[in-house]
């Protein structure tokens, strides 16, 4: 019997590994048209400033979908009226939650080492948490299951190698790092299709996602001009430019209805 059982949780995990749909949500980095050798080494902290501001939503906010899991009942355990609360729109007093805000165009002649601090995006209670979440290139990403129960994250890059991962048993840990940027990149769990997240990847360390309060916060972003882009899953992409004195702090908003 445990032969058996050993024998059909091979195959759900192969199974797993072995999708390989595309998705169409991911959108390509900008070219960088400058060289590696004009590329200067770091950032000069005496002369850097900060980027912070708000995501707000104007107008009256959606009610959050429910999604009932009443037919999965290693889920259902977790929830005890059946249902799971989308996470696509989530508005609390006017502020917009999981926008992902970023640099989009100006660093171009700058490098930054990869982080070897791990970003960790985690199952537990049949969600992925963070729901969208940052990364820099060639960062390691840890994909856990806290769960009891078969979870994967299913990534699809396009401009990195897809990957699909079986987490089966709780406390279980994958690594991955992608090599490219891109924003974003869809995860998804085959096994229980209502969980859905984004990881954003960048060259370079100046990312942000909105909590409860929409707020974010760039810092020590050296002088110059940025575009700055707040994107959303459901509410699209919005951009501002900006210039950033010395040592000075820029404030600006974004807004979605």
């Amino acid at each position: 019997m445990k032969k058996t059982a050993t024998v059909f949780l091979a195959g759900i995990i192969l199974f797993l590994s072995g999708c390989g749909q595309k998705t169409e949500t991911s959108m390509e980095a900008p070219v960088s048209t400058v060289t590696a050798a004009e590329k200067t080494a770091a950032v000069d902290p005496a002369s850097a400033g900060i980027l912070k501001g708000r995501v707000l939503f104007e107008g009256a906010a959606p009610e959050a979908k429910k999604l009932s899991v009443k037919g999965n009942p290693e889920c259902a355990v977790f929830h005890a009226n059946g249902e799971i609360s989308s996470e696509e729109v989530l508005v609390k007093d006017g502020m917009l939650k999981n926008a992902f805000v970023y640099i989009k165009e100006g660093l171009e002649k700058y490098t930054f080492p990869a982080p070897t601090e791990a970003v960790t995006v985690e199952n537990t209670g049949c969600h992925y948490i963070p729901h969208v979440s940052g990364a820099q290139v060639n960062q390691p990403v840890n994909f856990l299951n806290n769960d009891p129960t078969l979870h994967n994250f299913h990534a699809y890059p396009k401009n990195s190698k897809p990957f699909n991962l079986g987490l089966p048993f709780q406390g279980m840990k994958q690594v991955r790092k992608f090599d490219a940027s891109e924003v974003m990149v869809p995860l998804k769990c085959d096994v229980h299709p209502w969980m859905q997240g984004y990881i954003g990847v960048l060259s370079h360390p100046y990312f942000a996602v909105t909590g409860d309060d929409g707020s974010f916060e760039l810092k020590n972003l050296p002088p110059g001009e940025y575009l700055v882009e707040a994107w959303h899953e459901k509410l699209g992409i919005q951009s501002q430019k900006i210039t950033i004195e010395p040592r000075a702090t820029k404030e600006i908003e974004f807004k979605y209805s």
